[in-house]
């Protein structure tokens, strides 16, 4: 079985994604992470040579090559379920479960902002309002793909292990 996990950046994906995998002993794949090695740039750099459309393109390609891998946990990127045919891609595998970690725009923020250099869409935002205000505008926009998830689980105030917990409650 692969488990997706999807969300907002900032939601959790990469840190419960290496822990469930830990606790489960699957692979875990940090999606951003593997696009960067598939190729050979970070993110920020896709984006800024590239453009934001060879970079939705490329997440839809390597989206393909990951989503029916064995024991295996990916962590997408914020965005990856909301472009190209990708949320279908996702619900549509055999033999894949998807699990929207959802945190409301206060926790996002408080999240994001002190790293936000590192997060291409957010790098030129300069303070916590219009964060916030970016955040929820997003959401509005992200969360009818993330909601077509087969699980969701709320990660606000919840440490780690809580929502590694919840999860395999729901999963087993």
């Amino acid at each position: 079985m692969t488990i997706i996990l999807v969300g907002y950046m900032g939601s959790g994906k990469s840190i419960i994604g290496e822990e469930l995998a830990r606790i489960l002993d699957y692979n875990h794949i940090d999606f951003d992470g593997f696009i960067e090695t598939q190729e050979n740039a970070t993110i920020k750099t896709i984006f800024e040579t590239k453009g934001e459309i060879y970079f939705r393109k490329s997440e839809s390609k390597y989206l393909g090559k990951v989503i029916n891998l064995k024991n295996t946990i990916v962590s997408l990127g914020g965005g990856t379920p909301c472009y190209a045919n990708n949320m279908e891609q996702i619900i549509d595998s055999n033999d894949s479960i998807s699990i929207y970690l959802k945190a409301n725009i206060p926790t996002l923020s408080k999240r994001l902002f002190d790293e936000k250099f590192k997060r291409p869409l957010i790098s030129h935002i300069p303070s916590r309002e219009e964060l916030n205000e970016f955040i929820g505008k997003h959401l509005f926009e992200r969360a009818p793909f993330y909601e077509q998830s087969n699980i969701a689980i709320m990660t606000d105030d919840k440490s780690v292990d809580e929502v590694v917990e919840a999860i395999l409650l729901q999963l087993f």
